[in-house]
């Protein structure tokens, strides 16, 4: 297990899923090095000094081809200038590259330039250099028509538009939580670090159908593991939201249909709650899950990790509303009426007390 880390690029997209996961592991809070900090070599120096691992997240992605180039190496420049005025420099040295390196493109070949300085640097000194190729990323929060197809698609449709393809061809994706986990060296949560190959039509169709079911309030066919982090990375980009459910009552009672599953049950259970009691804050790194209220008085917040912005919400067992926990966002709800709350909870898939996928975090 990895003891002090420094992280460049920490504030973007998979720089944001390498600090969730390791907050989920229990890992010290990396140290953060901003673009200024990588600009000093001195101060870059003292930021790192003596630690175990610093993992190389920075980089250039999108631009004209001349600034995608050179700004991948002038970065890895910029930190191989750090590691050699360091007094004390760090025991391993870990570069997120691509499968791209080398590949003949402005992109593809700055990364392989930069891959070379840092290992030539980390030899200078020493240390252990990991040279970590990584294919297409995908997951929650990523940046449309920056950081992959799936973003673009994915805000396409959930500003109610449709993806359009020109030129298919085919992807090798991997989860961004799953390329933090071999940022880290450490196991993937839930499953193997494994890729999935589709096509960009395969994805824009796939998404598509998401969405359509979605709307609906109703949770599509997610048939494997790939499935459920693409149908998260999409409600990723829905601004969270009750969404009123239809409460059919006559001299019997009421009924409320509260969840409708395409190819897949999950685990349904049901909570009562007495006045002024919480339940919750945690949040989850892939699970889908539901809340509605059938009986009482409630509110329900959330909070994306590593954020300050919380999101509450009203809800009424008189006036039902679906409300869906995005992943890697705090939760909770607490009882505020006068009575014995009533909730009733959905999750795709069955609790497992040795993989729960529930991380404490107060919203």
């Amino acid at each position: 297990m990895p003891g002090t880390l420094a992280v460049t690029g920490a504030g973007g997209f998979l720089g944001w899923h390498l600090r969730v996961l390791a907050r989920s592991l229990g890992l010290p809070e990396p140290i953060l090095v901003s673009r200024a900090d990588l600009a000093s070599a001195q101060r870059l120096a003292g930021l790192i000094k003596g630690v175990d691992r610093v993992i190389h997240v920075a980089g250039v992605n999108r631009g004209e081809p001349s600034e995608v180039a050179e700004g991948n190496v002038a970065l890895a420049r910029q930190l191989c200038a750090g590691l050699r005025a360091c007094t004390t420099p760090p025991k391993r040295v870990v570069f997120a590259n691509s499968v791209q390196a080398g590949n003949g493109t402005p992109y593809g070949d700055g990364k392989a330039a930069a891959a070379v300085l840092l290992a030539e640097t980390t030899r200078w000194f020493g240390s252990q250099f990991d040279d970590v190729l990584l294919p297409n990323l995908f997951g929650e929060h990523g940046r449309p028509r920056y950081n992959s197809v799936v973003a673009t698609f994915c805000r396409l449709l959930a500003d109610g538009g449709a993806p359009q393809v020109d030129a298919d061809r085919e992807l090798d994706l991997l989860h961004a939580t799953d390329a933090a986990a071999l940022l880290l060296g450490e196991p993937a949560p839930g499953g193997e670090c494994d890729t999935t190959r589709r096509t960009v039509r395969q994805l824009a169709d796939q998404l598509t159908g998401f969405a359509a079911t979605y709307r609906r309030g109703e949770i599509p066919a997610l048939t494997d593991r790939f499935d459920v982090r693409l149908f998260n990375t999409y409600r990723s980009h829905l601004a969270p939201a009750a969404v009123p459910l239809s409460r059919h009552a006559d001299a019997r009672g009421a009924l409320v249909e509260a969840v409708k599953v395409h190819a897949g049950g999950g685990q349904t259970f049901c909570s009562s709650t007495v006045p002024g009691v919480t339940r919750g804050q945690h949040y989850h790194l892939a699970k889908v899950e539901r809340f509605v209220v059938v009986r009482g008085e409630a509110e329900i917040r959330m909070r994306r990790v590593l954020h300050d912005d919380v999101v509450l919400f009203r809800v009424s067992g008189e006036q039902p509303a679906l409300v869906d926990m995005p992943t890697m966002w705090a939760h909770d709800i607490t009882n505020v009426g006068g009575g014995e709350l009533t909730t009733l909870f959905w999750a795709n898939d069955l609790f497992d007390p040795a993989r729960p996928d529930t991380y404490p975090e107060a919203v």
